[in-house]
């Protein structure tokens, strides 16, 4: 077994505090990452203050990891020690079911196992992720990392990246079109750049003057405050499509409206509260609402491929161990530009 040390809750009251654990021992098909940066999610706070009602303690968070292979197993195949790797929000799947066989292992009919608090397939108990010295993940659910991007800012797109990447290639989003992008948090940052490299004209919508600037320069071609009613009302039935980032509770019809005929509102942000939805939204105009979940393996890994080809990272600010209740309860303000990454060097002293 490896000795581990990492940051973790006891229960939900608890702050983040060190916490020693073991991580696996390396098997056949197994690579050891040690973890370099961590991006913090604001999943990590749900979890660890158990606002899901599912948490398995003790928890230690963290599924936007980025090492270097330290060790691979004995059928390794994809990776050296020595390489730049990541691990996203899954470690392993059924790998059996039809979601699974087509690569999209998010969509697990039996359930795929979560980089933390998830339950190890191998009978190994809870999963524990990235706030940690290092990982032990099957080489099927490791990615590669391009080279020449910045390490720290690379963490984040393993679930903001890939979480609004995936519905913006599902619904083959382009030029020609124009593009929605409700919020500008960690995912809708993410989604304004995607979307504006695939050729789309992006609007960004936002409830603060603040963001303007910011959204332009993120790479929208267009601002529009949300609580302006005249703004909005000369936005009707003009989209093609919108990404809703937005996990706050907030009028979902509004947006709903404009989209154009057959126009399709794809929802990742996750409202702790049901969004109503006004049925004459969608049926008079034969509108779409959905739903999207990170990607799988195969998905992921275009992803990075294509940040590598066009230099695309998340904007970051970096912070240490020890700072990360701090920075948590700066993510409750929406106060970081835009998502916290940690320093996993800083995790030594933090313990």
């Amino acid at each position: 077994m490896l000795s581990c040390i990492g940051y973790g809750a006891q229960k939900a009251s608890d702050r983040l505090a060190p916490f020693k654990f073991d991580r696996r021992d390396t098997g056949p098909e197994d690579v050891r990452i040690d973890i370099l940066y961590c991006g913090v999610c604001h999943s990590d706070i749900h979890q660890a203050r158990n606002e899901w009602h599912n948490t398995v303690y003790p928890c230690v968070p963290g599924h936007e990891i980025v090492g270097r292979v330290s060790e691979v197993g004995a059928s390794v195949t994809k990776f050296k020690v020595g390489d730049l790797a990541g691990v996203g929000c899954m470690v392993d799947s059924c790998r059996e079911c039809s979601s699974c066989k087509e690569g999209l292992e998010q969509y697990c009919e039996n359930g795929f196992v979560g980089t933390y608090n998830g339950e190890d397939r191998q009978g190994r108990g809870n999963t524990y992720g990235g706030y940690s010295k290092a990982v032990v993940v099957d080489q099927a659910f490791v990615l590669k990392v391009p080279e020449n991007l910045d390490l720290a800012a690379v963490a984040p797109l393993l679930c903001a990246g890939i979480t609004t990447y995936s519905p913006l290639r599902h619904w083959k989003v382009g030029p020609g079109q124009r593009v929605g992008v409700v919020g500008l948090g960690g995912l809708g940052h993410m989604a304004v750049k995607f979307a504006r490299a695939f050729g789309a004209h992006v609007v960004l919508f936002t409830t603060s003057q603040s963001k303007v600037e910011d959204g332009i320069r993120l790479g929208a071609h267009e601002v529009v405050l949300s609580k302006d009613p005249d703004a909005m009302a000369k936005e009707t039935a003009s989209f093609d499509f919108i990404l809703d980032a937005v996990a706050a509770d907030h009028d979902i019809n509004v947006y709903l409206n404009l989209l154009k005929r057959e126009g399709t509102l794809v929802q990742v942000g996750a409202p702790e509260k049901p969004l109503p939805v006004a049925v004459f939204s969608l049926i008079m105009k034969r509108r779409s609402f959905a739903g999207s979940l990170i990607g799988g393996i195969a998905e992921t890994q275009e992803m990075l491929d294509f940040c590598g080809e066009h230099g695309i990272t998340s904007d970051i600010e970096m912070i240490a161990m020890d700072e990360i209740e701090t920075a948590y309860s700066r993510m409750m303000k929406s106060d970081v530009k835009y998502r916290f990454v940690i320093d996993m060097a800083t995790l030594e002293n933090a313990a």
